[in-house]
């Protein structure tokens, strides 16, 4: 096969880092990577460097063709990110001084494998999606780099300070808070330029470290894939049934799931005593999978597809109460047409509206209340539905986002400020499957 510059020249040599491989697509973040790299790759020559769990199915390598020009992997397994021994590893790291999210994924390797590439290659730009992989950057880096944030990390642990039982966790917590406020701080500081994902963001990162960033964040909105997430049959759908759908190894979501369960869901029985529950995503913690007793629960684990699930649902749920960024996956609900439920933290920085596209509600009774009231009333659904969809399908295509991300990674390689955005087409299918792939 012929690499890239046999078909023309790239616009741009990008050196991309992240902690994982996108594949399965089965986190946000992975999603939202995915859908802005594979409309850069037609025009950019995108490097991309991860970690890699050896035990990973070979597929999961060969189909990021698709979104890269090369892909280089630094073996790597996870350990799981819940439990006493998720707990006892962060006490282990007391005297670190990295937060333990972040000094997990120090690697001598990764850094060799990343000053090699900078010492023997010429990039335009250098591109740290997400906050993980900057703990592995050299001391000097020979060209523009921008760090793109999908969350304000320290924001995410003030919440988990903040909400967490125990005093034990609490204090956990409260140390990690202060060790990600200033890692995140000073790796703010290292980058040519910010990138978040809602304005909501961009004003955290303005208002927590306004002395470190060279320049003000710009912001690259949320999308969604309106053609793969259609909108459901209506004759699918399971009556007073509810789904969530997330990955149940991420802190916040548990922590979402269990005041749901034990919070929100007693009032909404007292109504509806008959209402079931799909809790649908990647590896479920003991705690989540305990609630499988409740013959009205379901646990689902990793599933291949959400699209069916979400179909069945009579009203989305996304209670939770700590997190960052955008949740994409209420763009994917109100795409199929779904009446959506959430707290204000689950819909932040979505450019929503609460009673035309969702309903917001932060108590444990109002957001029963809400839920209830939408699987009584069938004609508040279906209006909510509309709106939702109508919403997403006509200003919130992943063109436009990647548009935004162009156009500042192009303004950010050449010294400049961004200028206004534009869309980005998809190339035809087919068209980028031909290039240079190695691990």
């Amino acid at each position: 096969m012929g690499n890239r510059s046999d078909r023309h020249r790239a616009d741009m040599r990008i050196l991309w880092l992240n902690a994982n491989v996108l594949l399965p697509l089965d986190k946000g973040g992975k999603l939202r990577t995915w859908h802005l790299l594979r409309h850069l790759v037609p025009r950019h020559e995108i490097t991309y460097l991860a970690f890699a769990d050896p035990a990973e199915e070979a597929s999961n390598h060969a189909g990021m063709v698709d979104v890269c020009s090369r892909l280089i992997t630094i073996p790597r397994r996870d350990s799981p990110k819940h439990g006493l021994r998720f707990y006892a590893r962060v006490a282990a790291r007391l005297l670190d001084p990295l937060p333990y999210a972040i000094g997990q994924y120090r690697s001598r390797a990764y850094r060799r494998a990343l000053t090699s590439l900078l010492a023997k290659e010429h990039f335009d730009l250098i591109v740290c999606d997400f906050l993980v992989p900057a703990v592995n950057l050299p001391a000097r880096l020979p060209c523009p780099a921008v760090l793109f944030m999908h969350n304000v990390e320290a924001e995410i642990w003030r919440r988990h300070a903040e909400t967490s039982t125990g005093w034990l966790r609490r204090r956990l917590c409260a140390v990690q808070w202060a060790r990600m406020l200033r890692f995140e701080g000073r790796t703010v500081a290292r980058f040519s330029h910010v990138l978040t994902v809602s304005d909501v963001d961009r004003q955290a990162l303005q208002r927590l470290y306004p002395r470190h960033l060279s320049a003000p964040p710009s912001v690259v909105s949320t999308g969604v894939d309106t053609g793969y997430f259609g909108c459901a049959p209506r004759d699918t759908v399971r009556p007073r049934h509810l789904v969530f759908t997330g990955s149940m190894d991420w802190l916040p979501n548990e922590d979402g799931i269990l005041f749901f369960y034990h919070e929100i869901l007693p009032h909404i029985r007292r109504a509806e005593p008959n209402v079931t529950v799909s809790i649908v995503g990647r590896s479920p913690t003991d705690t989540i999978r305990r609630l499988a007793v409740d013959p009205a629960i379901e646990i689902t684990g990793r599933v291949h597809d959400v699209r069916p699930y979400l179909a069945r649902a009579a009203v989305y749920i996304v209670p939770l109460r700590i997190g960052g960024g955008t949740r994409l996956k209420i763009f994917e609900a109100m795409a199929m047409a779904k009446a959506v439920v959430s707290t204000t933290v689950g819909a932040e920085g979505l450019p929503v509206i609460s009673g035309r596209h969702l309903l917001l509600a932060d108590e444990p009774q109002s957001f029963a209340q809400a839920v209830v009231g939408l699987l009584h009333d069938d004609e508040a659904r279906r209006s909510l539905e509309d709106a939702a969809r109508d919403l997403v399908a006509t200003r919130y295509d992943w063109a436009v986002s990647a548009g935004e991300l162009e156009c500042a990674l192009i303004e950010t390689a050449a010294g400049r400020v961004a200028p206004p955005v534009r869309a980005l087409p998809l190339p035809p299918v087919g068209a980028v499957n031909s290039r240079v792939f190695r691990t």
